[in-house]
């Protein structure tokens, strides 16, 4: 069973956050498990070499994902019911990616699932057949370089000292105040709020919340002995109830009932869970 996370070319980092790699494979006698996947600082676009999986969000309707799909940025959790056998690689987007690479508002594609052909290139069925082809994941990572590279130099958008911004709320937690932020960018608040939300398609708050509570899931599940006023302080919140109010708000559960719900997810039920959340709390792999 695979999960791994890859660094993109060093030309693409503006763009791309990493490459990740999937391979999961459950007892087909046994139904396969629900994954209850929060909001993250992230829109990617998946690649279903193996099957797929449906996706059902607070409306409660259910969604088949394309083949090659693209989710972008989400504020509230989503289940995902998965089959029993997926193959997938994944390109997860720096948050002003698409918008600089297209030009579309981040708003027209926050909490949505959408075929990516519609989207991509035509090439991009290519790159899927490539994928499908590769013997390693080295070949992918080379193939999915190659698709990108001329994307990032025919941008619709130049770079804005918005992008910037967005990976220092990233590499903050979110705890840098509004104001401070909206001078880094060189924009009064109200220009600021506007723009970082057309570029990400959610406002500053929101994006600084979501960074927080996804180094908070991270860092106990990586580290489960880890107690939760512990885990509170070192993302960033004031105390353990700031904590507590981030979880409730963005996903409906406590830390500790969504602790709970993470015990049934894919890479728990295969042992993955502490090896991938520790990896996602150092540097991406370089194979190149």
């Amino acid at each position: 069973m695979i999960l791994n996370e890859f660094a993109p070319d060093p030309a693409l980092h503006d763009f791309v956050q990493c490459y990740r790699v999937l391979h999961f494979k459950f007892d087909p006698i046994r139904p396969a498990p629900v994954k209850i996947y929060p909001p993250k600082p992230e829109n990617v676009l998946h690649f279903f070499l193996k099957d797929g999986f449906e996706i059902e969000g607070v409306t409660g309707k259910r969604q088949k994902t394309a083949p090659i799909c693209f989710i972008g940025q989400r504020t509230h959790i989503s289940h995902q019911f998965t089959a029993h056998e997926i193959r997938s690689f994944q390109i997860v987007f720096q948050p002003t990616a698409i918008y600089r690479i297209f030009g579309i508002p981040g708003s027209e594609l926050t909490n949505k699932c959408i075929d990516a052909k519609e989207l991509f290139p035509k090439q991009i069925q290519f790159l899927y057949e490539q994928f499908e082809a590769s013997v390693s994941t080295k070949e992918m990572i080379v193939h999915a370089n190659r698709f990108l590279l001329p994307l990032v130099r025919n941008v619709k958008k130049e770079k804005h000292l918005i992008d910037d911004v967005s990976s220092l709320i990233m590499k903050t937690n979110g705890n840098l105040s509004l104001d401070f932020l909206a001078k880094e960018a060189c924009l009064s608040t109200k220009q600021f709020k506007r723009k970082f939300n057309e570029r990400t398609g959610v406002n500053p708050k929101i994006f600084g919340r979501i960074n927080r509570f996804t180094k908070a899931l991270n860092l106990k599940n990586a580290y489960p002995e880890m107690n939760w006023l512990r885990v509170a302080i070192e993302c960033g919140h004031f105390d353990y109830q700031h904590l507590v109010k981030d979880y409730k708000d963005l996903t409906g559960y406590t830390p500790t009932g969504f602790l709970l719900n993470e015990t049934k997810s894919p890479e728990k039920q295969l042992g993955l869970t502490e090896e991938v959340y520790k990896a996602r709390i150092v540097p991406y792999k370089d194979l190149l």
